[in-house]
């Protein structure tokens, strides 16, 4: 391979991994593409906290909750003061339920279901209007070089 074609192709993998951040997180599906500014979660503490006594949340925002391996993933909405939704995906960033409207300060279970490892909570409502579903691509560095999106 020539040296300009070389420099041409290290270009272009470091600009893609320049678009990928801690603090952002992509989304793409036959509907489009999405990007939210993002705070992770990824240690017990945080995850148990997640989006707590929190009045409003900047529509292009959210929070990923990481866990170390997939599993079965069980959210409520215990003193969460505004509506989410819910998008849970599996250890490649595939979205494999939506959970819409989540009402505020409601206890009751919403089940994510079993493989989970990556949850991406939203203002609720926003996935229904962007088209955000079962099948949808995340982009984040948490997901690693083997997800469906990779950075």
């Amino acid at each position: 391979m020539k040296p300009f074609a070389v420099a041409a192709l290290f270009c272009l993998a470091t600009q893609a991994w320049a678009e990928c951040s801690d603090t952002r997180l992509d989304l793409r599906g036959d509907w489009g593409t999405a990007r939210f500014t993002v705070e992770v979660a990824d240690d017990p503490a945080e995850r148990s906290l997640g989006l707590m006594n929190r009045e409003s949340m900047a529509r292009s925002a959210g929070m990923l909750f990481v866990y170390e391996r997939p599993q079965k993933t069980v959210f409520w909405m215990k003193n969460t003061l505004i509506p989410l939704d819910m998008i849970f995906a599996d250890a490649n960033g595939v979205v494999t339920r939506v959970h819409e409207n989540a009402r505020p300060l409601d206890l009751t279970g919403i089940d994510g279901g079993d493989g989970v490892q990556f949850v991406l909570e939203i203002n609720g409502g926003l996935a229904r209007r962007l088209g955000i579903s079962e099948g949808s691509e995340l982009r984040h560095p948490a997901l690693g070089k083997d997800a469906a999106w990779a950075c």
